[in-house]
């Protein structure tokens, strides 16, 4: 379960890349309820989107040339700059290059030999996420990849992830957890064989109380559905939705046991 005990290889950032962040900010404040607070006068029109006062995830300009809008993944780093070197050497790539923030911390943007896009955040005045795991806040990563086994190769070469295989409806799936304790409580996402024609990608998945709510409150103010809201035995009620801007989220009311 992802949790703000951030360990090394887990989630420990989010943030939605937009080509109008007042739009976006707005969007995602009547689906989930965030707020949205500036990061300031020096951020470039970066800010933080907040659930009761607490950072829950971030939004930004696109900054990167030819850049679609959609949201990142950042995982937990003790060496921003060891971990994109070794990208570099498991035939990964490295679009952004290690650069401190601030004082907040260190990181850089990166791509796994698939194609899927993800970040790295080395942690220094600011951790990670505020709230994980409760509703309207990340709960779940996963990775759509044409070759789950060496998807799992490479990034357990990055961060000692495990992987777990269980049998999904239609599908093989793996299950992801940390080097760090035990394996089923320290699972934060999976890995998925991509479907002909899609995208290899990461997507972020948000706890909700009512996924069906959740797909209507989403149409009403602009949004998509890639996926109808749908049960998967044992894991939940989930949605794949995309915002105004074509950013695609996935959305889980957990079954009980997950919750």
């Amino acid at each position: 379960m992802l949790t703000t005990d951030f360990v090394t290889g887990a989630p420990n950032w989010l943030d939605l890349g937009s080509p109008d962040t007042a739009a976006s900010a707005s969007f995602y404040g009547a689906v989930f309820g965030w707020d949205f607070q500036s990061a300031g006068p020096d951020a470039g029109g970066y800010g933080f989107f907040q659930k009761d006062g607490r950072t829950v995830a971030a939004v930004g300009p696109l900054t990167e040339e030819g850049a679609d809008p959609a949201w990142t993944l950042y995982f937990k780093t003790p060496d921003a700059d060891a971990t994109a070197k070794a990208v570099e050497q498991a035939g990964g790539t490295v679009r952004v290059a290690p650069f401190d923030v601030m004082d907040a911390g260190r990181m850089a943007c990166l791509t796994d030999p698939a194609g899927a896009d993800f970040s790295v955040w080395q942690p220094a005045r600011v951790t990670g996420l505020e709230a994980t795991s409760e509703d309207n806040t990340l709960l779940w990563a996963e990775l759509h990849t044409p070759d789950s086994s060496a998807a799992l190769s490479f990034y357990r070469g990055l961060f000692g992830w495990r992987g777990q295989q269980m049998d999904m409806p239609g599908m093989p799936y793996t299950v992801l957890s940390t080097a760090e304790g035990d394996q089923e409580d320290a699972s934060f996402g999976g890995i998925a064989p991509a479907q002909e024609g899609e995208e290899t990608r990461w997507t972020a998945y948000f706890c909700v109380s009512d996924a069906d709510a959740l797909v209507a409150t989403v149409q009403e103010n602009g949004g998509s559905v890639v996926f109808p809201a749908t049960d998967i035995p044992e894991v939940g009620r989930m949605a794949l939705l995309a915002d105004p801007f074509g950013a695609p989220f996935a959305v889980l009311k957990p079954a009980p046991r997950m919750a």
